[in-house]
């Protein structure tokens, strides 16, 4: 089955009038391409749940702070494309720039708390970038169930957070991380990672596991975080950005493990950001 490729809001409206008119129920799983098994296992989940899947390809330049980046990121529309033919998905919204920001746009969607600190604090407008395109992409799908990667857990929170206060009607779920055999988590930026730093990338999972299955134990945590720094740093990750031990619910810093939580990392590695979290959670 060939995926109906749409660029213009008012196409993909007119197939999910249809769809509505059917009584069908509609999911989005908002991407920005280059697609992996991490994505694909979103719109299994989707295909699983819905009636009718979209899926949104835009590289939102909005959620970059950085022009080299944006420049740099993979392009893959044809390949993401063959790749999404097994699913049968029933859209792929590739929107023209002008369709998600027409002329004159002015408007800045902000999600406090969730957002701050990690990576809302090295990014700065990051999170803004991500609240506002989601948000256009909630209400020209019109879907009824969006679908996210835990792997990018701080954006799930916001996510949610804002679907939650704008009551914009839309189920968020939010999907298991997937790895490969070594413990890496998919990401298209590591299509980015030369063979050596290909190698050394999985340290960073396995440090943070470590850590956390230490701290679950009852280390005390700020030493286990110092720890696990150095270790990645030891692997031959030439920075740790950050890496800390926040509340699952919420993202508030834990200082101790009272609560179900979440150990998140972003580190430098061959000139890459890498991303990772694990969840951490009280013994017994």
């Amino acid at each position: 089955m060939t995926t109906p490729i749409l660029r213009q809001r008012a196409d993909l409206r007119g197939v999910t009038a249809e769809w509505r008119r059917a009584g069908e129920r509609v999911a989005v799983v908002p991407t920005m391409g280059a697609l992996h098994e991490g994505h694909l296992s979103l719109v299994k989940a989707a295909r699983a749940a819905a009636d009718r899947v979209i899926v949104t390809i835009f590289v939102n330049p909005r959620q970059f702070n950085n022009a080299q980046d944006l420049e740099s990121y993979p392009r893959t529309e044809q390949e993401d494309a063959r790749k999404l033919a097994p699913f049968s998905v029933d859209a792929l919204y590739v929107p023209d720039l002008d369709q998600v920001y027409p002329d004159g746009f002015s408007t800045n969607i902000s999600v406090s708390g969730v957002s701050e600190g990690l990576c809302g604090a090295n990014r700065p407008g990051h999170f803004d970038g991500v609240a506002t395109v989601v948000t256009k992409l909630f209400l020209q799908t019109g879907a009824d169930l969006a679908f996210f990667g835990e792997k990018d857990f701080q954006q799930l929170q916001v996510v949610t957070r804002l679907a939650r206060d704008l009551d914009v009607p839309v189920q968020v779920t939010g999907c298991p991380t997937v790895r490969e055999a070594d413990g890496l988590a998919l990401s298209s930026r590591n299509l980015r990672l030369s063979a050596r730093a290909r190698g050394i990338a999985p340290a960073l999972f396995a440090a943070m596991s470590a850590a956390a299955g230490r701290i679950a134990a009852g280390a005390p945590v700020a030493s286990e975080l110092d720890r696990a720094k150095a270790e990645i740093l030891k692997a031959g990750f030439a920075e740790v950005e950050y890496l800390e031990l926040r509340a699952e619910d919420g993202l508030a810093p834990l200082p101790a493990l009272t609560a179900p939580a979440r150990l998140l990392a972003a580190a430098w590695l061959d000139g890459v950001r890498l991303i990772d979290n694990i969840p951490a959670a009280p013994a017994g």
